[in-house]
Protein backbone atom coordinates (compact mmCIF):
# COMPACT_ATOMS: atom_id res chain seq x y z
CA UNK A 1 0.00 0.00 0.00
CA UNK A 2 1.38 3.42 -0.94
CA UNK A 3 1.65 6.41 1.39
CA UNK A 4 -1.39 8.23 -0.04
CA UNK A 5 -3.63 5.19 0.39
CA UNK A 6 -2.43 4.78 3.96
CA UNK A 7 -3.18 8.47 4.63
CA UNK A 8 -6.75 8.05 3.35
CA UNK A 9 -7.41 4.98 5.50
CA UNK A 10 -5.99 6.64 8.64
CA UNK A 11 -7.96 9.83 8.00
CA UNK A 12 -11.20 7.91 7.62
CA UNK A 13 -10.66 6.21 10.96
CA UNK A 14 -9.60 9.40 12.74
CA UNK A 15 -12.53 11.43 11.37
CA UNK A 16 -15.09 8.69 11.89
CA UNK A 17 -16.14 8.52 8.24
CA UNK A 18 -18.90 5.96 7.73
CA UNK A 19 -19.40 6.07 3.95
CA UNK A 20 -17.17 6.58 0.92
CA UNK A 21 -18.67 7.60 -2.39
CA UNK A 22 -16.73 6.49 -5.43
CA UNK A 23 -17.25 9.08 -8.18
CA UNK A 24 -16.80 8.78 -11.94
CA UNK A 25 -18.54 10.15 -15.03
CA UNK A 26 -20.20 8.73 -18.09
CA UNK A 27 -19.23 9.86 -21.58
CA UNK A 28 -21.59 12.85 -21.43
CA UNK A 29 -20.10 14.07 -18.14
CA UNK A 30 -22.91 13.02 -15.82
CA UNK A 31 -21.56 12.27 -12.36
CA UNK A 32 -22.04 8.68 -11.19
CA UNK A 33 -21.55 7.37 -7.67
CA UNK A 34 -21.50 4.19 -5.63
CA UNK A 35 -21.17 4.12 -1.85
CA UNK A 36 -18.90 1.61 -0.12
CA UNK A 37 -18.21 0.93 3.53
CA UNK A 38 -14.80 2.05 4.83
CA UNK A 39 -13.82 -1.59 5.39
CA UNK A 40 -14.06 -2.20 1.63
CA UNK A 41 -11.80 0.67 0.63
CA UNK A 42 -8.44 -1.00 1.26
CA UNK A 43 -9.23 -3.85 -1.13
CA UNK A 44 -10.74 -1.35 -3.59
CA UNK A 45 -7.37 0.42 -3.80
CA UNK A 46 -5.70 -2.80 -4.91
CA UNK A 47 -8.43 -4.80 -6.64
CA UNK A 48 -11.05 -2.22 -7.64
CA UNK A 49 -14.83 -2.41 -7.24
CA UNK A 50 -16.76 -4.24 -9.96
CA UNK A 51 -19.86 -2.80 -11.64
CA UNK A 52 -22.04 -3.24 -14.72
CA UNK A 53 -20.61 -0.81 -17.26
CA UNK A 54 -23.34 -1.52 -19.82
CA UNK A 55 -25.84 0.29 -17.58
CA UNK A 56 -23.85 3.55 -17.80
CA UNK A 57 -24.08 5.85 -20.86
CA UNK A 58 -21.36 4.87 -23.30
CA UNK A 59 -19.07 2.94 -20.94
CA UNK A 60 -19.48 -0.60 -22.29
CA UNK A 61 -21.55 -2.82 -24.52
CA UNK A 62 -23.71 -5.55 -22.96
CA UNK A 63 -21.36 -8.36 -23.96
CA UNK A 64 -18.37 -6.65 -22.31
CA UNK A 65 -20.20 -5.12 -19.35
CA UNK A 66 -17.88 -5.99 -16.45
CA UNK A 67 -15.77 -3.01 -15.41
CA UNK A 68 -13.82 -1.95 -12.32
CA UNK A 69 -13.63 1.31 -10.37
CA UNK A 70 -10.13 2.02 -9.06
CA UNK A 71 -10.15 4.85 -6.48
CA UNK A 72 -7.57 7.60 -6.93
CA UNK A 73 -6.46 8.31 -3.33
CA UNK A 74 -5.13 11.77 -4.23
CA UNK A 75 -8.76 12.92 -4.74
CA UNK A 76 -10.04 11.96 -1.28
CA UNK A 77 -12.17 14.67 0.35
CA UNK A 78 -14.89 14.76 3.01
CA UNK A 79 -18.28 15.99 1.77
CA UNK A 80 -19.06 18.87 4.16
CA UNK A 81 -22.75 19.15 3.28
CA UNK A 82 -23.35 15.63 4.60
CA UNK A 83 -22.96 16.87 8.19
CA UNK A 84 -20.79 15.86 11.13
CA UNK A 85 -22.73 12.73 11.99
CA UNK A 86 -21.98 9.58 9.96
CA UNK A 87 -19.60 11.54 7.77
CA UNK A 88 -19.28 10.81 4.07
CA UNK A 89 -16.21 11.24 1.85
CA UNK A 90 -15.69 11.01 -1.88
CA UNK A 91 -12.91 9.70 -4.12
CA UNK A 92 -12.72 9.99 -7.89
CA UNK A 93 -12.09 6.74 -9.70
CA UNK A 94 -10.47 5.53 -12.86
CA UNK A 95 -12.48 2.96 -14.83
CA UNK A 96 -10.63 -0.25 -15.69
CA UNK A 97 -11.37 -3.36 -17.71
CA UNK A 98 -11.35 -6.73 -15.88
CA UNK A 99 -7.71 -7.31 -16.87
CA UNK A 100 -6.71 -4.05 -15.15
CA UNK A 101 -6.24 -1.94 -18.27
CA UNK A 102 -7.72 1.59 -18.51
CA UNK A 103 -11.18 1.50 -20.06
CA UNK A 104 -11.18 3.30 -23.43
CA UNK A 105 -14.62 4.66 -22.52
CA UNK A 106 -13.49 6.45 -19.35
CA UNK A 107 -13.48 10.26 -19.90
CA UNK A 108 -10.82 10.63 -17.21
CA UNK A 109 -8.59 8.24 -19.18
CA UNK A 110 -9.23 10.19 -22.39
CA UNK A 111 -7.84 13.29 -20.69
CA UNK A 112 -4.95 11.34 -19.17
CA UNK A 113 -3.95 10.19 -22.67
CA UNK A 114 -3.93 13.76 -23.97
CA UNK A 115 -1.90 14.91 -20.96
CA UNK A 116 0.58 12.07 -21.57
CA UNK A 117 1.14 13.35 -25.09
CA UNK A 118 1.74 16.85 -23.74
CA UNK A 119 4.16 15.43 -21.18
CA UNK A 120 6.05 13.56 -23.92
CA UNK A 121 6.47 16.94 -25.65
CA UNK A 122 7.81 18.43 -22.41
CA UNK A 123 4.63 20.28 -21.36
CA UNK A 124 2.25 20.41 -18.42
CA UNK A 125 -1.24 21.70 -19.25
CA UNK A 126 -2.85 24.13 -16.79
CA UNK A 127 -6.42 25.43 -16.85
CA UNK A 128 -8.46 28.00 -14.94
CA UNK A 129 -12.26 27.97 -15.53
CA UNK A 130 -14.76 30.77 -15.02
CA UNK A 131 -17.97 28.86 -14.35
CA UNK A 132 -21.33 30.57 -14.88
CA UNK A 133 -24.67 29.24 -13.68
CA UNK A 134 -28.20 30.41 -12.90
CA UNK A 135 -30.02 30.24 -9.58
CA UNK A 136 -33.80 29.88 -9.65
CA UNK A 137 -36.22 30.15 -6.72
CA UNK A 138 -37.64 26.67 -7.08
CA UNK A 139 -37.26 23.59 -9.20
CA UNK A 140 -39.41 23.51 -12.37
CA UNK A 141 -43.06 22.85 -11.52
CA UNK A 142 -43.66 21.10 -14.85
CA UNK A 143 -41.62 20.11 -17.92
CA UNK A 144 -40.78 23.17 -19.97
CA UNK A 145 -41.83 25.63 -17.26
CA UNK A 146 -38.99 27.94 -16.27
CA UNK A 147 -38.95 28.92 -12.58
CA UNK A 148 -38.34 32.49 -11.44
CA UNK A 149 -34.71 33.69 -11.18
CA UNK A 150 -33.48 34.09 -7.62
CA UNK A 151 -32.92 37.84 -8.05
CA UNK A 152 -33.03 40.69 -10.57
CA UNK A 153 -29.35 41.61 -10.20
CA UNK A 154 -26.94 42.43 -13.00
CA UNK A 155 -23.20 42.38 -13.65
CA UNK A 156 -21.15 42.85 -10.46
CA UNK A 157 -24.29 43.94 -8.58
CA UNK A 158 -24.12 43.76 -4.81
CA UNK A 159 -27.76 43.41 -3.87
CA UNK A 160 -28.72 44.40 -0.34
CA UNK A 161 -29.39 41.28 1.72
CA UNK A 162 -28.93 39.44 -1.56
CA UNK A 163 -29.45 35.71 -1.50
CA UNK A 164 -26.91 35.31 -4.32
CA UNK A 165 -24.19 36.97 -2.22
CA UNK A 166 -24.84 34.56 0.63
CA UNK A 167 -25.02 31.62 -1.78
CA UNK A 168 -21.65 32.37 -3.39
CA UNK A 169 -20.08 32.80 0.04
CA UNK A 170 -21.42 29.43 1.18
CA UNK A 171 -20.29 27.76 -2.06
CA UNK A 172 -16.78 29.18 -1.79
CA UNK A 173 -16.41 28.14 1.85
CA UNK A 174 -17.59 24.63 0.97
CA UNK A 175 -15.23 24.35 -2.01
CA UNK A 176 -12.25 25.61 -0.05
CA UNK A 177 -13.00 23.18 2.79
CA UNK A 178 -12.56 20.48 0.13
CA UNK A 179 -9.21 21.84 -1.01
CA UNK A 180 -10.58 23.60 -4.12
CA UNK A 181 -9.22 27.15 -4.32
CA UNK A 182 -11.45 29.93 -5.63
CA UNK A 183 -10.08 33.09 -7.24
CA UNK A 184 -13.11 35.32 -7.91
CA UNK A 185 -16.90 35.32 -7.61
CA UNK A 186 -19.57 37.81 -8.63
CA UNK A 187 -23.06 38.28 -9.95
CA UNK A 188 -23.21 37.95 -13.72
CA UNK A 189 -25.28 39.87 -16.29
CA UNK A 190 -28.47 37.81 -16.21
CA UNK A 191 -31.03 37.82 -13.36
CA UNK A 192 -30.04 35.06 -10.97
CA UNK A 193 -26.82 34.43 -12.93
CA UNK A 194 -23.57 33.97 -11.03
CA UNK A 195 -19.93 33.23 -11.74
CA UNK A 196 -17.30 31.54 -9.59
CA UNK A 197 -13.74 31.19 -10.92
CA UNK A 198 -11.49 28.36 -9.80
CA UNK A 199 -7.74 28.88 -9.45
CA UNK A 200 -5.24 27.52 -11.95
CA UNK A 201 -4.46 23.82 -11.59
CA UNK A 202 -3.31 20.99 -13.80
CA UNK A 203 -6.08 20.03 -16.20
CA UNK A 204 -6.98 16.69 -14.60
CA UNK A 205 -7.34 18.27 -11.16
CA UNK A 206 -9.39 21.09 -12.72
CA UNK A 207 -11.75 18.64 -14.42
CA UNK A 208 -12.26 16.80 -11.11
CA UNK A 209 -12.81 20.16 -9.40
CA UNK A 210 -15.45 21.18 -11.97
CA UNK A 211 -17.40 17.98 -11.34
CA UNK A 212 -17.18 18.67 -7.59
CA UNK A 213 -18.13 22.31 -8.16
CA UNK A 214 -21.36 21.39 -9.96
CA UNK A 215 -22.30 19.00 -7.17
CA UNK A 216 -21.58 21.55 -4.44
CA UNK A 217 -23.61 24.26 -6.19
CA UNK A 218 -26.58 21.96 -6.78
CA UNK A 219 -26.51 20.56 -3.24
CA UNK A 220 -26.35 24.02 -1.65
CA UNK A 221 -29.14 25.35 -3.88
CA UNK A 222 -31.40 22.41 -3.01
CA UNK A 223 -30.58 22.89 0.67
CA UNK A 224 -31.88 26.47 0.39
CA UNK A 225 -35.01 25.43 -1.48
CA UNK A 226 -33.64 26.77 -4.77
CA UNK A 227 -32.48 25.29 -8.06
CA UNK A 228 -29.09 25.71 -9.74
CA UNK A 229 -28.79 25.26 -13.50
CA UNK A 230 -25.75 24.93 -15.75
CA UNK A 231 -27.95 24.89 -18.86
CA UNK A 232 -26.11 26.88 -21.56
CA UNK A 233 -29.09 29.12 -22.44
CA UNK A 234 -32.04 28.79 -20.05
CA UNK A 235 -33.70 32.11 -20.99
CA UNK A 236 -34.06 33.38 -24.54
CA UNK A 237 -33.60 37.07 -23.71
CA UNK A 238 -30.79 36.71 -21.17
CA UNK A 239 -27.11 35.76 -21.51
CA UNK A 240 -26.12 32.11 -21.64
CA UNK A 241 -23.79 30.41 -19.20
CA UNK A 242 -20.30 29.78 -20.49
CA UNK A 243 -17.20 28.31 -18.92
CA UNK A 244 -14.46 30.56 -20.25
CA UNK A 245 -11.28 28.58 -19.65
CA UNK A 246 -7.79 30.07 -19.40
CA UNK A 247 -5.13 27.69 -20.73
CA UNK A 248 -1.35 27.59 -20.67
CA UNK A 249 1.54 25.17 -21.10
CA UNK A 250 4.49 25.01 -18.73
CA UNK A 251 7.93 23.52 -19.26
CA UNK A 252 8.87 22.76 -15.68
CA UNK A 253 8.46 26.07 -13.85
CA UNK A 254 8.62 28.16 -17.03
CA UNK A 255 5.51 29.38 -18.81
CA UNK A 256 5.97 28.21 -22.40
CA UNK A 257 3.52 30.88 -23.61
CA UNK A 258 5.66 33.79 -22.39
CA UNK A 259 8.19 35.67 -24.51
CA UNK A 260 9.13 39.20 -23.47
CA UNK A 261 9.92 40.14 -27.07
CA UNK A 262 6.80 38.61 -28.68
CA UNK A 263 3.59 40.41 -29.63
CA UNK A 264 1.55 40.73 -26.43
CA UNK A 265 4.53 38.93 -24.79
CA UNK A 266 3.27 35.74 -26.43
CA UNK A 267 5.84 33.13 -27.43
CA UNK A 268 6.00 31.20 -30.68
CA UNK A 269 4.73 28.16 -28.79
CA UNK A 270 1.78 30.15 -27.48
CA UNK A 271 0.94 31.50 -30.92
CA UNK A 272 1.07 28.04 -32.48
CA UNK A 273 -1.10 26.62 -29.69
CA UNK A 274 -3.73 29.32 -30.35
CA UNK A 275 -3.47 28.68 -34.09
CA UNK A 276 -4.24 25.01 -33.42
CA UNK A 277 -7.29 25.88 -31.31
CA UNK A 278 -8.57 28.07 -34.15
CA UNK A 279 -7.79 25.55 -36.90
CA UNK A 280 -9.73 22.77 -35.16
CA UNK A 281 -12.43 24.95 -33.55
CA UNK A 282 -15.25 23.63 -35.75
CA UNK A 283 -14.17 20.00 -35.34
CA UNK A 284 -14.03 20.20 -31.54
CA UNK A 285 -17.17 22.32 -31.11
CA UNK A 286 -19.55 19.40 -30.57
CA UNK A 287 -17.44 18.28 -27.60
CA UNK A 288 -17.06 21.72 -26.00
CA UNK A 289 -20.75 22.50 -26.70
CA UNK A 290 -22.53 19.16 -26.56
CA UNK A 291 -26.23 20.04 -26.37
CA UNK A 292 -28.77 21.42 -28.83
CA UNK A 293 -29.25 24.28 -26.38
CA UNK A 294 -25.52 25.09 -26.47
CA UNK A 295 -25.90 26.73 -29.88
CA UNK A 296 -28.53 29.12 -28.60
CA UNK A 297 -25.80 30.45 -26.31
CA UNK A 298 -23.16 30.64 -29.05
CA UNK A 299 -25.53 32.43 -31.42
CA UNK A 300 -27.51 34.36 -28.82
CA UNK A 301 -25.39 37.52 -28.68
CA UNK A 302 -24.32 38.97 -25.31
CA UNK A 303 -20.62 38.62 -26.24
CA UNK A 304 -20.90 34.88 -26.84
CA UNK A 305 -18.37 33.78 -29.48
CA UNK A 306 -19.94 32.82 -32.81
CA UNK A 307 -16.94 33.11 -35.13
CA UNK A 308 -13.50 31.53 -35.34
CA UNK A 309 -11.41 34.54 -34.32
CA UNK A 310 -8.90 35.60 -31.72
CA UNK A 311 -8.11 38.96 -30.20
CA UNK A 312 -6.27 40.73 -27.43
CA UNK A 313 -8.99 42.79 -25.82
CA UNK A 314 -11.90 41.57 -27.92
CA UNK A 315 -14.61 39.85 -25.90
CA UNK A 316 -16.55 38.79 -28.99
CA UNK A 317 -13.64 36.58 -30.11
CA UNK A 318 -13.54 32.82 -29.60
CA UNK A 319 -10.03 33.06 -28.15
CA UNK A 320 -8.67 36.00 -26.20
CA UNK A 321 -5.12 36.77 -25.07
CA UNK A 322 -5.56 38.67 -21.79
CA UNK A 323 -3.51 41.80 -21.19
CA UNK A 324 0.03 41.14 -19.99
CA UNK A 325 0.87 42.47 -16.54
CA UNK A 326 4.52 43.43 -15.90
CA UNK A 327 6.19 40.97 -13.57
CA UNK A 328 3.47 38.38 -14.18
CA UNK A 329 5.23 36.23 -16.77
CA UNK A 330 3.64 33.11 -15.33
CA UNK A 331 0.22 34.53 -16.22
CA UNK A 332 0.64 34.41 -20.02
CA UNK A 333 -2.28 32.39 -21.33
CA UNK A 334 -5.14 32.11 -23.79
CA UNK A 335 -8.80 32.34 -22.76
CA UNK A 336 -11.06 29.87 -24.62
CA UNK A 337 -14.51 31.52 -24.56
CA UNK A 338 -16.34 28.83 -26.52
CA UNK A 339 -16.69 26.17 -23.84
CA UNK A 340 -20.03 26.12 -22.02
CA UNK A 341 -20.86 25.21 -18.44
CA UNK A 342 -22.58 21.93 -19.34
CA UNK A 343 -19.62 20.36 -21.11
CA UNK A 344 -17.87 17.18 -20.03
CA UNK A 345 -14.67 18.87 -18.76
CA UNK A 346 -12.49 15.79 -19.28
CA UNK A 347 -13.36 15.56 -22.96
CA UNK A 348 -13.41 19.33 -23.53
CA UNK A 349 -9.92 19.75 -22.07
CA UNK A 350 -8.65 16.72 -23.98
CA UNK A 351 -9.74 17.96 -27.43
CA UNK A 352 -8.65 21.54 -26.68
CA UNK A 353 -5.20 20.38 -25.62
CA UNK A 354 -4.93 18.08 -28.63
CA UNK A 355 -5.82 20.94 -31.00
CA UNK A 356 -3.26 23.24 -29.40
CA UNK A 357 -0.51 20.60 -29.45
CA UNK A 358 -1.27 19.86 -33.10
CA UNK A 359 -0.78 23.54 -33.84
CA UNK A 360 2.68 23.32 -32.23
CA UNK A 361 3.58 20.07 -34.00
CA UNK A 362 2.56 21.41 -37.41
CA UNK A 363 4.03 24.87 -36.84
CA UNK A 364 0.72 26.57 -37.67
CA UNK A 365 0.81 30.31 -38.23
CA UNK A 366 -1.51 32.46 -36.17
CA UNK A 367 -3.78 34.51 -38.45
CA UNK A 368 -4.36 38.23 -37.97
CA UNK A 369 -6.30 39.07 -34.85
CA UNK A 370 -9.79 40.51 -35.00
CA UNK A 371 -9.75 43.97 -33.43
CA UNK A 372 -13.42 44.77 -34.11
CA UNK A 373 -16.47 43.33 -32.40
CA UNK A 374 -17.20 40.49 -34.81
CA UNK A 375 -20.95 40.74 -34.27
CA UNK A 376 -20.89 44.38 -35.44
CA UNK A 377 -19.37 43.51 -38.82
CA UNK A 378 -21.55 42.83 -41.85
CA UNK A 379 -21.53 39.38 -43.42
CA UNK A 380 -19.61 40.82 -46.37
CA UNK A 381 -17.02 42.37 -44.05
CA UNK A 382 -16.56 39.06 -42.24
CA UNK A 383 -16.10 37.16 -45.50
CA UNK A 384 -13.59 39.75 -46.72
CA UNK A 385 -11.63 39.32 -43.49
CA UNK A 386 -11.69 35.53 -43.81
CA UNK A 387 -13.71 35.15 -40.60
CA UNK A 388 -15.54 31.82 -40.51
CA UNK A 389 -18.55 31.05 -38.32
CA UNK A 390 -18.67 28.35 -35.69
CA UNK A 391 -21.34 25.68 -36.24
CA UNK A 392 -24.78 27.19 -35.61
CA UNK A 393 -26.41 23.93 -34.51
CA UNK A 394 -25.49 20.62 -32.94
CA UNK A 395 -26.11 19.02 -36.33
CA UNK A 396 -23.50 21.22 -38.01
CA UNK A 397 -21.04 20.58 -35.18
CA UNK A 398 -21.48 16.81 -35.50
CA UNK A 399 -20.94 17.05 -39.25
CA UNK A 400 -17.61 18.82 -38.63
CA UNK A 401 -16.64 16.34 -35.92
CA UNK A 402 -17.42 13.11 -37.75
CA UNK A 403 -14.64 13.59 -40.31
CA UNK A 404 -12.08 14.87 -37.79
CA UNK A 405 -9.02 12.67 -37.42
CA UNK A 406 -7.86 14.80 -34.50
CA UNK A 407 -11.05 14.34 -32.46
CA UNK A 408 -11.31 10.63 -33.34
CA UNK A 409 -7.72 10.02 -32.25
CA UNK A 410 -8.09 12.09 -29.07
CA UNK A 411 -11.36 10.55 -27.89
CA UNK A 412 -10.56 7.04 -29.07
CA UNK A 413 -12.82 4.90 -31.23
CA UNK A 414 -15.25 3.88 -28.47
CA UNK A 415 -15.96 7.36 -27.09
CA UNK A 416 -15.90 8.96 -30.55
CA UNK A 417 -18.51 6.56 -31.98
CA UNK A 418 -20.75 6.61 -28.91
CA UNK A 419 -20.68 10.39 -28.71
CA UNK A 420 -21.71 10.74 -32.37
CA UNK A 421 -24.52 8.18 -32.01
CA UNK A 422 -25.85 9.76 -28.83
CA UNK A 423 -25.77 13.30 -30.18
CA UNK A 424 -27.32 12.37 -33.51
CA UNK A 425 -30.19 10.81 -31.57
CA UNK A 426 -30.49 13.99 -29.49
CA UNK A 427 -30.63 16.10 -32.65
CA UNK A 428 -33.28 13.82 -34.20
CA UNK A 429 -35.38 14.06 -31.04
CA UNK A 430 -34.96 17.86 -30.98
CA UNK A 431 -36.03 18.19 -34.63
CA UNK A 432 -39.16 16.13 -34.01
CA UNK A 433 -40.43 18.39 -31.20
CA UNK A 434 -43.10 21.03 -31.86
CA UNK A 435 -42.11 24.09 -29.84
CA UNK A 436 -44.31 26.75 -28.17
CA UNK A 437 -42.82 29.21 -30.68
CA UNK A 438 -44.21 27.19 -33.60
CA UNK A 439 -47.63 26.78 -31.98
CA UNK A 440 -47.87 30.50 -31.30
CA UNK A 441 -46.64 31.53 -34.72
CA UNK A 442 -48.24 28.94 -37.02
CA UNK A 443 -51.28 27.31 -35.38
CA UNK A 444 -53.73 29.70 -37.06
CA UNK A 445 -51.59 30.53 -40.07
Amino acid sequence: MDRQQDYVLRTMEERDIHFVRLWFTDVLGTLKSVAVAPAELESAFTEGIGFDGSAIEGLARVYESDLLLLPDPTTFQVLPWRGDQNRTARIFCDVLTPDGEPSPADPRHVLRRALKKASDMGFTFYTHPEIEFYLFKTEPSAPGVLPEPLDAGGYFDHTARGSANDFRRAAILTLESMGISVEFSHHEVGPGQNEIDLRYADALSTADNIMTFRTVVRELALGQGNCASFMPKPMADEPGSGMHTHMSLFEGDRNAFYDASGPYQLSKTGRQFIAGLLHYAKETCAVTNQYTNSYKRLWGGNEAPSYVTWGHNNRSALLRVPMYKPGKQQGSRVEHRGIDSATNPYLAFAVSLAAGLKGIEDGLDLPEESEDAVWALSEMERRAAGIEPLPNSLSQALHAMETSELVAETLGEHVFNFFLRNKRAEWADYRARVTPFEVERYLLA
